[in-house]
C-alpha cells in the first residue's frame, strides 16, 4: 500500500510529560523513577521502555511520523507505537494502554526481544532506553492521536529494507533503525507468521 496519510487537526505538546517512568539497570531491574522530561535530559538516564511493530492482513508494517511538538525526533519517521510503562505499571498494561491512545485499536501482541540503546538528539536531549520489542496484528481501522502522530502509512517489508538501504535512511528514528534490522534478520519467521 505504502500510501501515506496525514492526521487532521492541531499538534499541541504530547502529553505525559511528567509521568513517571521506571529507571532500570542493564538487567532491567528497577532501580527508580523520574520524570519523563527528566529521563530524556542531556544524554539520557536509563528507562524502561517498549515498540511495538503492527502490522496489516497483507503483511505491511505501520510506519508514523513523529508530530512537529516532539521534543526528539520530531517529523521523523518511527514504528508503530513507542513508549514507556508508568510507575507501577506492567508491560502488558502499558503496551495495551499506548496501542488504544495512540492508535485507537487494540490486537494481540508477542514480544520478541529486548535491547538497551542511547541515541542523542543534538542538545535537546536523548533516549536511553531498555527496550522491549513487540509485534502484532492489526485489521481494524487506525484512529491516530494527532498529538503524538503527524502521519502514518503502511509499508511492506521489502520496500521499507529498500528506504532504510538508501540515503532516506536518516528520515527515520535510531532506535526503529536498530530494532527493524533485529527484527527482520532474526525473527522474520515470526513476523510473516502474522499473515
Amino acid at each position: 500500500m505504502d500510501l501515506e496519510r496525514a492526521v487532521n487537526g492541531d499538534s499541541g505538546n504530547p502529553a505525559g510529560d511528567t509521568d513517571s517512568l521506571i529507571l532500570v539497570d542493564a538487567s532491567d531491574r528497577e532501580v527508580g523513577h523520574m520524570s519523563k522530561a527528566q529521563c530524556h535530559h542531556g544524554r539520557g538516564t536509563l528507562h524502561r521502555a517498549f515498540s511495538l511493530l503492527i502490522f496489516n492482513g497483507q503483511g505491511e508494517l505501520l510506519l508514523q511520523q513523529r508530530a512537529q511538538s516532539k521534543r526528539l525526533w520530531p517529523l521523523y519517521w518511527s514504528n508503530s507505537v513507542c513508549s514507556h510503562p508508568r510507575q507501577a505499571e506492567s508491560m502488558e498494561v502499558a503496551t495495551r494502554r499506548r496501542l488504544q491512545e495512540e492508535l485507537g485499536v487494540r490486537c494481540p501482541l508477542q514480544f520478541l526481544y529486548k535491547f538497551e540503546y542511547q541515541a542523542q538528539f543534538g542538545t535537546a536531549g536523548a533516549e536511553h532506553e531498555l527496550c522491549s520489542v513487540f509485534i502484532g496484528r492489526c485489521t481494524d481501522s487506525i484512529s491516530p492521536d494527532r498529538r503524538e502522530i503527524l502521519a502514518w502509512r503502511w509499508i511492506a517489508p521489502q520496500a521499507l529494507e529498500l528506504e532504510l538501504q538508501s540515503s532516506g535512511a536518516e528520515r527515520f528514528t535510531p532506535w526503529f533503525r536498530l530494532e527493524w534490522a533485529r527484527v527482520w534478520q532474526d525473527h522474520r519467521s515470526a513476523v510473516q507468521a502474522l499473515q
